[in-house]
């Protein structure tokens, strides 16, 4: 079955687990209008809290930490042991295939534009103006195609086929789509867009940053060829990604970055060069020192949500979902962005705009006046926003708020998102917290600075 057949099948009454217990849940924050409140995270689709469990492990870890690949010494072998079987670790949690590499990396951005760079000479790409830029932008050395948003999965899938039917040359290709939308939430038809660019001769490549922390992501089943995601959204704190897939292009291509590790022998030569034979292994693209708590970060969230079993967490947030769409509903000055419509299955990432509200000056007061935390502005894909929104796909924007005062048109949108560590309260507030700002308006005065929406002092 599909991620996205999955997800439609999925309860949505009582939640059958409690919150994963995250760092931060019980942090507080000053109000602008007096007193503290428990903050509410509610931007999990830029980064996820860290799940107590990863940082306990990484705790009792970290009096051990010593180099990778580098030592002789006990930390050293420890270490070495302990990044390899991260590896190994979140190699099983994607169901990878027996000669598939897993390479660990910086983020999602980080991995694309690792397999950016090994494409194969005259590679043709071909992505939806629907993504997020770390999966939009690092082809620019390729011939890119960009596929216009599609208003449904069959739509998505009829255009992509479509678009590899006529390319020309028939040389090698590669197709990047999202399992889930960082905008909308909507799950993407995978396993039929696999399906499309595989009977066409061409690979394909899943962005899973917003698809791996709520739903399994099997390699396997959804027969895709790679699949990268970021550790600071799954859940897993400094910095750290993975991009794991098939190993002959990764094994063709020169190293993504030169030096110590990626190197298995160096010699020089008589006319005074050196001559540098590299791994085959993913070492090849794991120059320099790794970032072992990093992956190993990685793996432990990868295990803590597999034993949390997802069955139940997808239940659980399905049950967020419809709390947050029906409040939403009942307010009539709301617009819920969405390609696919009201009943396609998603993840938990909502964005939406209010009629007389600049975007900036809601997210404002609901930080400042209630103390929860969500996004504002274009979300790092701004073709899809610009869509969403109607506007023309010229127009300037940033990722942050636009030069706007608060009451005045912005071209941006609000974002609320959740996941395995949101406590009900949370949402509650959120909805609660919408229902006051548009009927009552702000209680405190706003101004723009630096291009972001402030409380006045």
């Amino acid at each position: 079955m599909s991620v996205l057949s999955a997800a439609s099948t999925a309860v949505s009454t009582q939640p059958l687990c409690a919150p994963l217990p995250v760092l931060g849940r019980d942090v507080t924050v000053p109000l602008v209008t007096g007193g503290e409140v428990t903050y509410a995270a509610l931007d999990y689709a830029a980064s996820a809290p860290a799940l107590q469990r990863v940082w306990d492990d990484v705790a009792a870890y970290a009096p051990y930490y010593g180099s990778v690949h580098r030592g002789a010494g006990y930390l050293s072998q420890l270490s070495t042991d302990l990044f390899e079987n991260a590896r190994r670790t979140v190699a099983e949690f994607l169901d990878c295939r027996a000669d598939d590499q897993l390479i660990f990396t910086r983020s999602t951005t980080d991995s694309l534009n690792l397999l950016a760079q090994a494409l194969p000479a005259d590679c043709q790409v071909f992505v939806f103006e629907t993504e997020h830029h770390a999966s939009l932008l690092p082809w620019q050395h390729a011939r890119v195609t960009y596929l216009d948003a599609p208003r449904t999965p069959r739509q998505a899938v009829a255009t992509l086929e479509r678009a590899l039917a006529d390319r020309a040359p028939h040389g090698p290709a590669l197709v990047c789509v999202t399992g889930a939308s960082n905008v909308t939430g909507e799950l993407w038809p995978v396993q039929e867009l696999a399906a499309a660019a595989h009977a066409h001769g061409a690979r394909i490549v899943l962005d899973a940053a917003q698809l791996a922390p709520h739903h399994p992501v099997s390699l396997k089943d959804l027969d895709v060829d790679w699949v990268a995601f970021s550790g600071h959204k799954l859940y897993a704190p400094f910095g750290s990604g993975v991009l794991a897939g098939r190993a002959d292009w990764l094994r063709e291509a020169d190293p993504y970055l030169a030096g110590g590790g990626a190197s298995r022998k160096v010699t020089r030569r008589e006319d005074g060069g050196v001559d540098v034979e590299w791994h085959d292994s993913a070492a090849r693209h794991e120059a320099g020192s790794p970032n072992v708590i990093g992956a190993y970060s990685i793996a432990s969230a990868c295990k803590a949500l597999t034993e949390a079993g997802f069955d139940t967490l997808v239940a659980r947030e399905q049950y967020l979902i419809e709390k947050v769409r029906t409040g939403l509903a009942e307010v009539p000055e709301v617009r819920i962005l969405s390609l696919f419509g009201d009943d396609a299955p998603r993840v938990g990432v909502i964005s939406f705009v209010v009629d007389g509200w600049n975007s900036s000056h809601f997210a404002a007061a609901l930080s400042a006046e209630y103390g929860i935390g969500v996004r504002d502005g274009l979300f790092c894909a701004h073709p899809l926003v610009r869509t969403l929104l109607g506007s023309d796909p010229q127009t300037q924007g940033e990722c942050g708020a636009p030069e706007a005062a608060p009451g005045e048109k912005s071209l941006n949108a609000i974002r609320v998102s959740f996941g395995a560590g949101t406590p009900d309260e949370h949402v509650d507030r959120f909805v609660s917290a919408v229902r006051e700002l548009v009927s009552n308006g702000a209680k405190w005065q706003y101004r723009t600075e630096e291009g972001r929406c402030v409380p006045a002092v």
